[in-house]
């Protein structure tokens, strides 16, 4: 008797597994395959570096938040109720625009402060930075 409950028991959980976790597993699957193949295409497009700054400056930027009041919605970013939800989308993407630009503002400055690569790892490299400091 309880080989059968066992066994139900193992059934069940294959088909729980089958029905929720395998469509997770396909999607991740998909976005990774999807990633790679934008990575290939990256490596011979000379402006990807643009689209990259932008999409980490997305990241960085809050979204457009929907208020409802009644029966009439606004729309919240950064603070600022906007009407309409293009005019806060807007006002968005001009902050966007603003990270991006910074990033690139900030760049040679970054670059020309870069040392010469070494062949320490990044804990050797930070063990003697705080060596360093400390003596």
């Amino acid at each position: 008797m309880t080989n059968i409950l066992w066994m139900s028991g193992f059934i069940i959980a294959c088909l729980l597994f089958y029905r929720f976790a395998l469509p997770r597993l396909k999607k991740f699957d998909e976005n990774n395959i999807e990633r790679i193949n934008q990575q290939a295409q990256d490596r011979h497009d000379p402006n990807a570096h643009i689209r990259h700054a932008l999409d980490v400056a997305a990241q960085q930027v809050e979204e457009v938040q929907e208020i409802k009041t009644g029966p009439a919605s606004h729309y919240l970013f950064e603070a600022q109720v906007y009407a309409s939800r293009d005019e806060a989308e807007e006002m968005r993407a001009r902050s966007v625009a603003v990270v991006a630009h910074r990033f690139y503002e900030d760049l040679p400055a970054a670059l020309m402060g870069r040392e010469k690569p070494s062949n320490l790892s990044a804990r050797e490299r930070a063990s003697s930075h705080w060596k360093s400091k400390i003596h």
